[in-house]
């Protein structure tokens, strides 16, 4: 309940979820049929970067800063910093838009969203930033509470970004608990869980819970900034994604190497593989 977003808002990690999640919107919004964001952990909706607490870090200046107003380091990351740049079209890096935005920016007529915030005035705040807006419904809940709650969608095509700030440290297993349970109820829908890279035998642990669930179709999608030899940083940022869409592996392939070369680093790099294949 202490984590608040906006220190860390556009940093490297943000911009690397923040890509992938657009590019499975962009695949969502492909066919004519509705689909459904389910975002459960989301934040505010978007962060002022010029404000007090985001120039304290300085973080989104080794992301999105490193981006925003340069040549395009691949083809793949257009819809991400299109979504970026509609909320800056004076050309002045000020605003950055949080998963809900990214997320509205992709909706058509037919398609909704639920937002799920746990912390009391970040759910404020961001009832404010959607309020009157037909599309969007924001509850103050539990990310967990909240998948039994809102799924399976009746548009049965969607997406549910699982974003935990990892206050807990039970959080790993939470999350592979709670995705379990979520496919069960909803096995055809795109799960991605985005996680931190600190402790690399943290996240082998959970990438192994999920496994042994049995879940089909698992891609793991990895970008490092740093060596793996310490867990006292934030060494790179990591997403699993469920039933992924049709050759997003291949993209992210080509995508996060040209990211990594366009953001600082000490090393690290980009990975992508498939933790489980999908089911003969």
């Amino acid at each position: 309940m202490n984590y608040r977003h906006i220190f860390h808002a556009g940093n490297p990690a943000d911009v690397m979820k923040h890509a992938v999640l657009a590019l499975i919107l962009d695949h969502l919004r492909a066919k004519p049929t509705p689909f459904c964001v389910l975002d459960t952990h989301a934040g505010i909706g978007r962060y002022d970067l010029t404000s007090e607490a985001a120039r304290k870090t300085g973080e989104s200046d080794e992301g999105i800063g490193r981006l925003f107003g340069h040549p395009l380091p691949h083809p793949a990351l257009a819809p991400y910093l299109d979504a970026v740049q509609a909320l800056n079209p004076d050309g002045a890096l000020r605003w950055y838009p949080g998963s809900p935005r990214i997320a509205r920016a992709a909706l058509r007529p037919q398609d909704r969203m639920v937002l799920v915030e746990l912390h009391p005035d970040d759910a404020v705040s961001l009832k404010a930033e959607f309020a009157g807006d037909r599309s969007v419904a924001v509850h103050q809940s539990d990310a967990y509470t909240a998948l039994k709650a809102h799924l399976p969608p009746k548009e049965k095509r969607g997406l549910v970004l699982i974003d935990p700030p990892f206050e807990q440290p039970d959080e790993f297993a939470r999350m592979a608990e709670g995705l379990a349970q979520a496919h069960r109820r909803w096995s055809t829908g795109i799960f991605a869980l985005w996680y931190p890279i600190k402790e690399r035998a943290a996240v082998w642990r959970f990438q192994d819970a999920v496994e042994k669930t049995g879940i089909p179709k698992v891609l793991i999608a990895e970008l490092t900034w740093h060596p793996e030899d310490t867990h006292l940083r934030l060494n790179g940022s990591g997403l699993l994604i469920v039933n992924p869409p049709w050759k997003l592996d291949q993209t992210l392939k080509e995508m996060l190497p040209a990211l990594h070369s366009a953001l600082p680093s000490t090393g690290g790099g980009a990975a992508v593989s498939w933790l489980t294949p999908e089911a003969s």
